[in-house]
């Protein structure tokens, strides 16, 4: 499936009776009940198993009245949803997945998962159990799918029409990738690339189609880390249990679910998920030769009012967003409230949790009855925010801020 380097060459390319707690649907549905109420109010509605969208069996747990259904592997947050906090309640986290999520009898006893670590000096097979002697970080990031605001494209790009939700803001505890290649005597000869396989394809389709197996430029190695835990609990199996790649500033499809094998390669994956799929191509066109999706472009918006949140009084309004820097650290945010004709500096709030991390920002407003086009843009000081999207097939990496505007009504 891959060229794989090894020393001076290239060649081509928890204990499942008890079960680790807090990784299927049916532990974390006890703690689901005692966390994460939403601070804001959501238009409510009752959700049975006979209803479409009522949530898939393997994430009931997950909070309902905060997340819209598009399919069983596509399911975002509110915008509303996402909360006022830096880090986002797991229950409201969304869902997107390539293949179906590993049942706790796929996985098996997670301490001994296993993750082949290929292209370096001393190629190993490590267990979990391993892997968490070898050392530890935590590290928050943002992780975002690629069609995040797909919904907003006039030409309803094939998948999920996710507008805002399909974002949030974690904290990963795992170890560092740099310790095992330390570990394994140093990347070998030749590497230009971070490869990570997910073994979560069904055996009966053809692995160049299913696998989920992504390539990331090989600086990336230097600051991602292979997470066991999301948020201070065991990562459940439908956010890619037990071991998930975390390569900090890069689209969600590169933090590679259920992962099994990390490689160092002279060449990118030649699989569809990193050769054809996920590239950003005009309109009417796709192949390899296109940019696949990376780095996450600079991005803002806003989460509080909205037309969840119901209505505004006239007076003093508090606006509240996110904003984030993709792999740069975000660094000035402002706000509009006439649809982007003028803008004012708004505050970031809240703790510094690293560039990876959003960053939650507020602004006060004295607001008349009326209507408002309410508009955030952020900015690292390299790359602005731009206003409108770039329009491509598959409606990938949109952050043009006049989309992600709402409209409000004060009274």
């Amino acid at each position: 499936m891959k060229k794989i380097l090894k020393k001076k060459r290239i060649i081509r390319k928890i204990d499942t009776s008890k079960r680790n707690f807090l990784t299927s649907s049916v532990a974390l549905a006890g703690v689901a009940a005692a966390t994460s109420v939403l601070p804001i109010s959501i238009a409510k509605a009752n959700h049975d198993d006979s209803d479409p969208k009522s949530l898939p069996d393997f994430i009931k747990w997950k909070n309902r009245d905060a997340l819209i259904v598009h399919s069983k592997k596509g399911i975002e947050a509110h915008r509303s949803a996402i909360g006022e906090s830096i880090v986002t309640p797991i229950r409201n986290i969304y869902i997107r997945n390539n293949m179906p999520t590993m049942t706790d009898e796929q996985i098996g006893d997670r301490s001994k998962w296993k993750l082949s670590v290929e292209g370096v000096n001393q190629p190993k097979t490590f267990t979990l159990a391993q892997l968490k002697k070898l050392g530890q970080t935590t590290i928050a990031t943002v992780l975002q799918c690629s069609g995040n605001g797909r919904g907003f494209y006039e030409h309803k790009p094939k998948g999920s029409q996710w507008k805002t939700g399909a974002a949030a803001c974690i904290l990963w505890t795992g170890v560092p990738v740099a310790t095992i290649v330390s570990a394994c005597g140093g990347i070998a000869k030749g590497a230009k690339y971070m490869t990570c396989t997910g073994v979560d394809a069904p055996k009966d389709l053809d692995p160049k189609k299913a696998t989920v197996e992504r390539s990331v430029p090989l600086k990336v190695y230097k600051e991602a880390i292979l997470a066991w835990e999301m948020n201070g609990v065991p990562l459940p199996n439908a956010h890619g249990g037990p071991l998930r790649s975390i390569p900090p500033g890069y689209f969600g499809i590169n933090n590679v679910k259920h992962l099994g094998k990390l490689a160092f390669t002279e060449t990118e994956s030649d699989v569809k998920y990193m050769k054809t799929s996920y590239r950003i191509s005009p309109i009417g066109k796709k192949g390899p030769e296109y940019p696949t999706c990376w780095e996450m472009p600079v991005k803002s918006w806003i989460v509080r009012p909205t037309d969840e949140t119901g209505v505004v009084k006239s007076g003093k309004v508090q606006i509240a967003g996110v904003a984030m820097g993709g792999t740069k650290k975000v660094r000035n945010i402002k706000v509009s409230v006439d649809g982007g004709q003028t803008w004012k500096k708004a505050k970031f709030v809240g703790p510094y949790l690293g560039k990876y991390a959003w960053r939650q920002f507020v602004f006060e407003s004295n607001l008349g009855p009326g209507t408002y086009n309410i508009a955030s843009k952020a900015s690292t000081g390299v790359n602005t925010q731009p206003e409108l999207r770039y329009e491509n097939r598959r409606g990938y990496a949109h952050n043009g801020w006049k989309d992600h505007s709402v409209n409000v009504e004060v009274v």
